[in-house]
């Protein structure tokens, strides 16, 4: 294998290698030859060079499929000498052509060679392959094969840098359109790496840090590549070199780069942040590089005041002002990647401060805002790093972490002493609501937060312990109730709501002398809902002033009837609720009613509980002067269940007291007598009508007519009634002008 006018094939001539005596890296050649002499010789003729200061280093495949398993365990092979004749006549060219289209490797040089030039045309083989040389076996002397492999690692070196320069600007023009997102920051800084150690044409091996926020003597890795990619977000001692954390220091510290033995630091000054980014290398900057990376560095330091302005605005988005906390998204982030990454192991809570209003309006917002970083700060240092703590509304933390330290017991434990708001020390008491990210199934972190707000409420309204756990029940029953709210303002929108008529009677005739106004929602299957389920859920929606409206509307209308019909001059008792009461146009709405019926106001009579006494006492009494003065009567409904003064009987314009029916029903029993008795006795001394309800016994009825007690209602005398059959019974009573009793028995 030799040529009469070349040298022998591999014979030594003039070394060309440069020598270094502590090489950095290798350049990675791997030999693909159906014959272990090639690869011997080979090596051989090529031990021992050095190109850019760094040696070769030899990969071996004997076939061309062995060849695709060694590309595909490196993939940062320079070079490839490569045997078209193996297993296959074509084996090499079907190596080619599955580098650049099976691999996408368009970086590695491929050098065919071939001791039989007649299966693959030189000219064909390189257009169709993409071949960077073509060689017989016997042109190859050791000073072309040297020239061959230098000119394909230089091509190597400076496409890579290409590359790795063109993706370092990618991860930076990425970075920078994603600015918003959580760490924006980190892979802008990274990019700084990336693209400052492909301009030099050096592995990305490096960290980017700054001095963190309020902390002056801290540096903070923002961004880091190569083997310090775990440095990120953390304290620069914590890379344990001394020579690093003082090389940064320096740089941060006199504002200029830092050429050291072993690493570069550059300067990256913005005008409100500065940075360093430290890049290890032997290289010095040569001179033609300098102003490039000049120039670069100052578009960097554009680019990086940019990304600082983000990341503030960003941590503004996702934290409390207030308590320097996390807030509501981030706590909503948070169980986002809950749901993602399910553990069950983790509990989720919501811990409300109950009555923190009263803080604010006895003490003052500031001490209130005072009050809440109290809080925080006990929350956030006593129940430790594993678990993360958010204020998600005004006076509502939310909190996750380990199932065994979110508990009931250590929340409550931790509001036991009082907190501290300037000179003031507030005992103070929560509500809590938890769940577990076992719940977590087709949930996202937006259903997680539903959940504990789902146990937060049931814990407010129905346990004693003040918290509750999430059970998918509550969910349901909660979307029974929405489901409830939203056919309740249809129907009655659609005018499907009735009101009924249960008649009062004197008890001693058994005469209808009034009824009462009850609300009924009828269903399409002829069943009701009781009034006691929708009729809360109407005063939560506030729906229950538009109904109530009506109701007095409906009622005054049916009095007109009755006069048209000429039935007993009957009145009407109508429950006013709350939200009702509140507004302060009431007595216009009645008084307007009452107009439009032409009836006389004698006829209607209200009836408030005793829940409205203790909302607003003073403003109740006026209201209710207003509409005596108007002529409307007004009884105390359910009297002796609730919690009022008794003083305020005295300053109230009533007509009447309705006894509630749970004292009627143990009129039978000492006890039931002596309370009843008391009522009854009170009542005639304030020169107040009584009314017995839930009378469904004769023996009942006799106990009320034995204290002068003169009218009752009950299910004894009539169950509730749609206004065609009340009106039909009053007819009844009409005709036979006899008692209510001998018209049911007729």
């Amino acid at each position: 294998m030799s040529s009469t006018t070349d040298e022998p094939l591999f014979l030594h001539d003039d070394d060309e290698e440069i020598k270094v005596d502590k090489p950095k890296g290798f350049w990675k050649i791997l030999i693909v030859d159906d014959d272990q002499e090639i690869h011997a010789v080979t090596k051989m003729a090529l031990a021992d060079v050095v190109i850019s200061e760094k040696p070769l280093q030899f990969l071996h495949a004997y076939s061309g499929s062995e060849a695709l398993d060694r590309l595909s365990e490196h993939d940062d092979v320079a070079m490839i000498l490569l045997d078209v004749v193996m297993e296959t006549d074509d084996a090499g060219l079907r190596v080619a052509q599955d580098i650049r289209e099976k691999l996408g490797n368009d970086e590695i040089r491929i050098v065919l060679r071939t001791g039989q030039p007649g299966y693959a045309p030189e000219e064909n083989v390189v257009k169709a392959y993409d071949i960077n040389d073509y060689k017989t076996k016997t042109e190859l002397t050791r000073s072309r094969l040297l020239t061959t492999v230098f000119s394909a690692v230089r091509s190597y070196q400076q496409l890579k840098t290409i590359n790795e320069n063109r993706r370092g600007l990618r991860k930076i023009i990425h970075s920078a359109s994603n600015l918003m997102e959580r760490h924006s920051i980190v892979n802008f800084s990274e990019g700084v790496v990336t693209q400052i150690a492909s301009l030099l044409g050096l592995n990305a091996e490096g960290i980017v840090g700054a001095r963190a926020p309020h902390k002056d003597n801290d540096i903070l890795v923002l961004g880091a590549a190569g083997h310090f990619a775990n440095s990120i977000h953390k304290s620069l001692s914590t890379l344990n070199s001394e020579d690093i954390e003082s090389s940064v220091r320096q740089c941060l510290n006199e504002k200029r780069h830092i050429q050291k033995e072993h690493a570069t630091v550059f300067f990256i000054d913005g005008q409100e942040h500065q940075a360093a980014a430290y890049i290890e290398t032997d290289q010095k900057v040569a001179e033609y590089d300098q102003e490039l990376l000049e120039v670069f560095l100052a578009n960097i330091a554009v680019g990086f005041e940019n990304a600082n302005l983000f990341e503030e605005l960003r941590t503004a988005a996702y934290l409390d002002p207030l308590t320097g906390i996390p807030n509501r998204a981030e706590f909503t982030r948070q169980l986002q990647n809950i749901s993602e990454k399910p553990c069950q192991e983790t509990a989720i809570a919501v811990v409300d401060i109950d009555h923190f209003s009263d803080v604010n309006d006895g003490l003052g917002q500031d001490i209130g805002n005072l009050l809440l970083r109290s809080v925080a700060l006990r929350l956030t240092e006593q129940l430790g790093n594993n678990v993360f703590v958010s204020r998600i509304s005004a006076d509502v933390f939310g909190i996750t972490g380990p199932k065994n330290i979110v508990t009931p017991d250590n929340l409550s434990q931790l509001f036991i002493l009082p907190f501290r708001a300037g000179e003031h020390y507030i005992p103070l008491q929560v509500t809590c609501g938890f769940t577990s990210a076992e719940n977590t199934e087709q949930v996202n972190g937006k259903g997680l937060l539903k959940q504990v707000y789902i146990a937060l409420k049931s814990a407010k309204t129905h346990s004693f312990e003040r918290f509750d756990f999430y059970e998918p029940i509550m969910e349901q029953e909660t979307q029974r109730r929405l489901e409830l709210v939203r056919k309740l303002r249809s129907d009655f929108a659609d005018r499907k709501l009735e009101v009924w008529y249960q008649p009062q009677v004197e008890l001693e005739s058994e005469r209808i002398i009034g009824v009462e106004a009850l609300l009924r929602w009828p269903q399409s299957d002829g069943s009701f809902i009781s009034p006691a389920e929708f009729i809360p859920l109407a005063e939560y929606s506030g729906l229950i002033v538009d109904i109530g409206s009506w109701v007095i509307e409906e009622s005054c209308r049916q009095i007109q009837t009755f006069d048209e019909q000429g039935l007993p001059n009957l009145r009407i008792a109508i429950n006013v609720s709350v939200p009702q009461f509140r507004k302060r146009d009431f007595p216009e709405l009645v008084e307007k009613q009452i107009e439009q019926s032409g009836i006389s106001p004698e006829r209607v009579e209200l009836e408030i509980t005793e829940s409205i006494l203790m909302e607003e006492p003073e403003l109740v009494a006026d209201i209710l002067k207003r509409l005596k003065l108007q002529g409307v009567k007004v009884a105390i409904d359910d009297f002796g269940v609730g919690f009022s003064s008794l003083s305020y009987l005295q300053k109230l314009p009533l007509n009447r007291i309705k006894i509630d029916k749970t004292f009627v029903n143990n009129s039978a029993h000492k006890s039931g007598q002596i309370i009843i008795e008391t009522i009854v006795d009170m009542a005639h001394r304030l020169g107040l009508e009584i009314l017995a309800e839930g009378i469904e016994e004769p023996e009942q009825r006799d106990y009320f007519i034995g204290l002068d007690c003169s009218e009752g209602q009950g299910f004894y005398f009539a169950k509730p009634m749609p206004a065609i059959e009340l009106i039909k019974l009053l007819k009844e009573q009409k005709e036979l002008t006899g008692t209510l009793r001998q018209s049911q028995r007729s």
